[in-house]
């Protein structure tokens, strides 16, 4: 199962990480991180899912394809009165430029078929062939 822990991100994108919350914090807005780190089997399962097994499509990365399997990403929601705002589209766009004035990427800025709005990275310009061939962000 995937973490939710931030000591389970690479030391830099931690620090951004706690950065984007307590920067959300001071503008009223609660985040939950609820997914950093997976490995490459828990990544093919979700790839899986909406493909081969029941539900939604919910990325196009397989397993060495996502920079959650480098420490690199987490997924998060913002909260209100405790209870997950999964559909607040405002909500989300204001927490994302928090979250890119911090330095992270926010997927829901992506283009294409498959925006993340709950999706945030910092790769350190490194690709994921650099990282799958060993390199680190440091």
């Amino acid at each position: 199962m995937a973490s939710r822990s931030l000591d389970d991100l690479n030391p830099i994108v931690r620090e951004k990480a706690q950065l984007f919350v307590s920067t959300c914090a001071l503008q009223g807005i609660d985040i939950l991180i609820y997914c950093t780190y997976r490995s490459e089997e828990e990544q093919n399962v979700l790839y899986a899912q909406g493909r081969t097994t029941p539900g939604k499509i919910v990325t196009n990365a397989r397993g060495g394809e996502s920079f959650h399997n480098f420490h690199l990403a987490f997924d998060w929601v913002p909260v209100v009165g405790g209870k997950p705002q999964w559909s607040d589209t405002k909500l989300y766009l204001k927490a994302g430029i928090i979250a890119e004035s911090v330095g992270l990427e926010w997927a829901g800025r992506w283009a294409g078929s498959l925006r993340e709005t709950a999706h945030c990275q910092y790769t350190g310009g490194l690709k994921l062939a650099e990282l799958r061939a060993g390199k680190k962000v440091v």
